[in-house]
């Protein structure tokens, strides 16, 4: 029987703590995603955020080949965006998803292996980042977890200085080849309203006047 790895990904959100990138047998399915200004919409499932997310340079992955301890570690991506395996030398890692990059390492295990199985699991995210300017308590970059939002990335910022306007504050997105502004009610949010609560996208700067 014909084996590849297929992932699924279990994302845990609790904002300074480590998510995981778990393979299975099954892949999660993604839902559909409204645009990131309407109400509820924008709660965005975690796991169809997280089984889009591309590995970069910088971030850390635990490569488990089922059965064979030699061939497994846990390895850095280069800054050429490689990774290196017993057996297999270099591997190229940036711009591929944790499935994708599973599917890329069973084939290529096959070579040596009887019927390899392969889970890739990103610990630690490092190429992917959003900001926080103006009167947040701890502005600058803050690394971006899938499924992270905006009131979560502002609680990473230390929440909001006590001059900060909280009903306009915005996340700044450049898209379609101009800058996008998304209004961000942090008052409205607390309160539960949570229809200015987007998703957030690497690069994104959360913009506190």
């Amino acid at each position: 029987m014909r084996n590849v790895g297929i992932l699924t990904i279990a994302a845990f959100l609790s904002v300074g703590h480590p998510m995981l990138f778990a393979q299975q047998q099954k892949a999660a399915p993604e839902r559909p995603v409204s645009s990131p200004a309407t109400g509820s919409g924008s709660q965005v499932s975690v796991e169809a955020e997280a089984a889009s997310f591309v590995i970069g340079p910088e971030d850390v992955l635990d490569i488990s080949v089922w059965r064979e301890p030699t061939v497994s570690r846990t390895v850095p991506v280069r800054l050429d965006g490689k990774i290196s395996l017993p057996l297999l030398n270099d591997i190229q890692a940036a711009g591929f998803t944790p499935m994708q990059l599973a599917n890329t390492i069973t084939e290529k295990l096959k070579k040596y292996l009887t019927n390899p199985q392969v889970t890739v699991t990103v610990t630690a995210i490092n190429s992917q980042m959003v900001f926080a300017v103006g009167e947040v308590n701890r502005p600058g970059p803050i690394r971006l977890l899938p499924g992270m939002t905006a009131l979560q990335a502002i609680a990473s910022a230390g929440g909001l200085s006590q001059f900060a306007n909280q009903k306009r504050a915005y996340v700044l997105r450049h898209e379609g080849g101009k800058d996008v502004h998304y209004p961000v009610n942090y008052r409205d949010l607390l309160r539960g309203d949570m229809r200015g609560n987007i998703v957030l996208k690497s690069g994104d700067t959360i913009v506190v006047p």
